[in-house]
This record gives C-alpha cells, structure tokens and sequence, in this order.
C-alpha cells in the first residue's frame, strides 16, 4: 500500500535550500524560502513493494511509536506551563512527513481567532496572505466552491433555478493557466469571469438568478496590497430575478515563492439583505503578507478613482 503524504510545504526535492508545495499528489510551481519552523522531508517517490518499501515503511512506524511516547511524556510533564504545544511540535523528528502548519489543504483556509484585541483573520498559506474576517462573516464550512475564504452565514433559497445561494462570497486563487503578470491586466480579464461564475451560471450549469441581464463599473484603479502594487474592477449587476449584486476582481502579486500572481473575487448580493459595500474595502485593506503582521495593505485613498 502506497503512503501519500498530506498537503503542505516540504524540502525541494530538486534544492533542498528552498520549500515547495506538496497538492497531496504532485508537486507545485509554488516556492518560497524555509521557515522558522522545521521542515519536513520532501515526500517520497511512489514505488512498487520491496525491501527497500518495507524497510522505510519500519522505520516510519518505529517513527510515529517514537513521536507518540515523547509527545504523550511532554503532555504529561507540561500540562500547566502553557508551552505543551510548542514542545510537541520541537519533539517532531525531522525527515518525518508532516500536515503543514495549518493542517488544511490549500484550497481550505485556515482562521485564527483574536489576538490582542485584533479582528479574526483567514490565512492562506499557499497565497502568503492574510485577509480580515469581518462581523457578520465566517470561514466556509460545507461549501463546494473551490478556493472559497470566506461568506457570510446562512444560505437562501435562489431566486431562479433551484438551489441554495449566499449573500456574500470572497474567494482567493492563485493565476497559474495566464502568463500575464500586470494587475491590471489581470483584474481587467478576470472580472467578466467572476460576474458570470457568481450571478450568471454555476457550476452545474444551472442560472440562481436568471442571468445577468446588465452591468456598470463602479470602481477601477490602483490599490495597494500587502505593501505590493495591484488593481481592483468592480461591478454593478443586474439580474434576471433578484436583487443582482456588486462582483469586484482585485490582482495582486503573492509575496512568497516566485511571487506567482493573486486573484481576489468578490461577490456581494446588494439589497437590505445583502453585506455592506464597504466590506470589500475594508477586506482589501486588511489583506496581510502571512508572518508580518506590519505589512501595510491598502488604505482608503488608495483605492480608486471611482468612475
């Protein structure tokens, strides 16, 4: 039986001087430089039975009997210092494949409650950022849509077809089937897309709202993002039935690896029930590189100008 080792970033197996991402079954273009924590070993090569396979297969059981005992002894002995988790994580020996840090797949972000009085966050580690969750949002739970960060709570019954629709919608992808790399550019070509895939069709084929029947630009310009130069479109659209909504594409470069290019989607339902307007700017300005809490985002002068 073949061993995969989970999502997450490990030694380069090609130079072991810089990490990688590891999808769960392949390796990434994704790079960046290690961390401050240990870093696992590059997961193994796929290979048939034989005694080599057998004898790494013992050694990573005797590994893990190894790790359970010291970690089981830490608990024991520092149940009330307050450091039981960080001296389980020391106790990890190295070369053992390892979750990353988060224990989450890429498309799954991960959110970290308060600290010192500071608003939640989401953190995605694949992209290098952080982004603000705002009240009256939560991190997704039981949703299909890929790449999805964040929505408000609840669900509605569509308007259109059958099916279940949400007032508000962040999504956060990383640019990998585009040589383009200009912001611009990319939240220009992108925000058709993210109207469509948020109030036209989805992914079944099936139309929530009808369609969009017209749209209007609200906003285009420059804005910064995690102290790095990107641009945001939003959009005004209407709907065959419902409300319609606000859609805004914001395109960034990610500030870890080889700096591969980020999409932010916005989908914002407008009307009474809908989330306010404002919180794509607040989302926007409160999006941080990930380990460096003082890394400015945008500020509300640096977005714009409206049209």
């Amino acid at each position: 039986m073949s061993m995969t080792p989970p999502p997450g970033w490990y030694r380069d197996p090609s130079y072991p001087l810089v990490e990688r991402w590891w999808d769960g079954t392949a390796w990434t273009d994704h790079r960046r430089q290690p961390g401050t924590l240990p870093v696992p070993l590059a997961p193994p090569e796929r290979g048939g039975p034989g005694p080599g396979r057998a004898k790494a297969v013992a050694l990573v059981a005797a590994g893990a009997v190894l790790v359970t005992s010291i970690v089981t002894g830490v608990l024991v002995l520092g149940r009330n210092d307050g450091r039981d988790g960080a001296a389980a994580a020391r106790t990890t020996p190295p070369g053992t494949p390892s979750a990353p840090s988060k224990g989450r797949s890429p498309s799954v972000p991960s959110t970290s409650g308060p600290r010192s009085g500071a608003p939640s966050v989401v953190v995605d580690e694949l992209n290098g950022i952080t982004l603000p969750l705002p009240g009256g949002w939560v991190e997704p739970r039981d949703a299909a849509e890929d790449d999805l960060v964040m929505t408000t709570p609840g669900t509605y019954d569509c308007p259109g077809d059958p099916g279940l629709c949400r007032r508000g919608r962040v999504v956060s992808r990383t640019v990998t089937a585009n040589a383009e790399d200009s912001p611009k550019t990319l939240a220009e070509q992108d925000i058709d897309d993210a109207a469509n895939t948020a109030y036209d069709r989805d992914a079944l084929g099936d139309r929530p709202y009808r369609g969009i029947t017209s749209h209007r630009l609200l906003k285009a310009g420059s804005v910064a993002v995690a102290g790095r130069a990107g641009y945001l479109v939003r959009w005004r659209v209407r709907t065959g039935v419902g409300p319609g909504g606000y859609v805004e594409s914001l395109a960034f470069a990610s500030s870890v690896g080889s700096q591969t290019p980020v999409i932010v989607r916005f989908a914002f339902d407008a009307g009474a029930d809908g989330p306010p307007l404002a919180d794509m700017d607040r989302i926007t300005e409160g999006i941080r590189a990930t380990g460096d809490a003082g890394t400015g985002g945008g500020v509300g002068s640096s977005i714009g100008p409206s049209r």
